[in-house]
């Protein structure tokens, strides 16, 4: 694959479809990709986590969730063909399972939040596709019993709806453990959205690059920092780094 090296981290240059074909062969050989997506917010954060960065640059496959990723991989001159949404993958892949036969684990969120997303799934489409499913809210030395019991579901996919850095790190501490999942892949607050719990921006403003401000402007209280802080950081970034391209050529 062609790989990417942006500000710390590796990104894969690939489209949603070339994405959605590299995991349907895995299930179908019965190999495993670990997956994540980084957003501004990741990298910013990847910069002085390093357990983090540890984790996202040693998956297997990984896709830029946030649009800002792809204006920055432009202004860097290393051009990633798009973006490639966590939510979106994942309701692509939910469907996919469905059509291919394929089990899901669903691992994350609040008891009646995960509970209503396989509800939901359950009823749209069958519940053959349902592996299993549990609520997000565990203890450090809980985390390799639920991976055995998610290895032992017989899912052929698992969504992690944990916040960051837990799920990446969850991820890639029980790789091993979770041998028996062909794509694990850490999903967010995606599950939250399913539910009907956060509701989406519009299509123009995802593709616009504004999500990121429809989600702040549901929850500014809670969010101002994240995004007004955290992209200010990310702009810096990339500045910086394209200054030193500058200073280079």
């Amino acid at each position: 694959m062609n790989r990417v090296k942006l500000l710390n981290t590796v990104v894969d240059n690939l489209t949603v479809d070339e994405t959605i074909a590299l995991i349907t062969d895995s299930v179908k050989l019965n190999k495993q990709i670990h997956h994540v997506v980084v957003n501004a917010g990741k990298i910013v954060a990847m910069q002085k986590d390093l357990q983090l960065r540890e984790s996202v640059n040693n998956s297997d496959l990984i896709n830029a969730d946030g649009q800002a990723v792809v204006w920055a991989s432009k202004i860097l001159g290393k051009p990633l063909k798009e973006r490639v949404a966590g939510i979106d993958l994942m309701e692509k892949l939910v469907d996919l399972a469905h059509r291919e036969g394929f089990k899901i684990f669903f691992l994350g969120a609040k008891e009646d939040i995960v509970k209503s997303v396989v509800e939901k799934y359950t009823n749209r489409y069958s519940p053959s596709i349902i592996a299993g499913y549990r609520n997000g809210y565990f203890k450090k030395e809980d985390e390799q019993s639920i991976a055995k019991q998610i290895s032992e579901s017989d899912a052929n996919i698992l969504f992690v709806a944990i916040s960051s850095p837990t799920k990446e790190n969850f991820l890639y501490q029980n790789k091993k453990a979770l041998k028996n999942v062909n794509f694990i892949m850490g999903v967010g607050g995606s599950f939250d959205v399913v539910a009907g719990k956060v509701k989406r921006a519009p299509v123009w403003m995802q593709k616009s690059g504004l999500e990121w401000f429809y989600r702040f402007s549901q929850e500014p209280q809670r969010m101002w920092k994240r995004y007004l802080i955290g992209n200010s950081k990310f702009i810096f970034l990339v500045f910086k780094a394209k200054f030193r391209l500058s200073k280079k050529n």
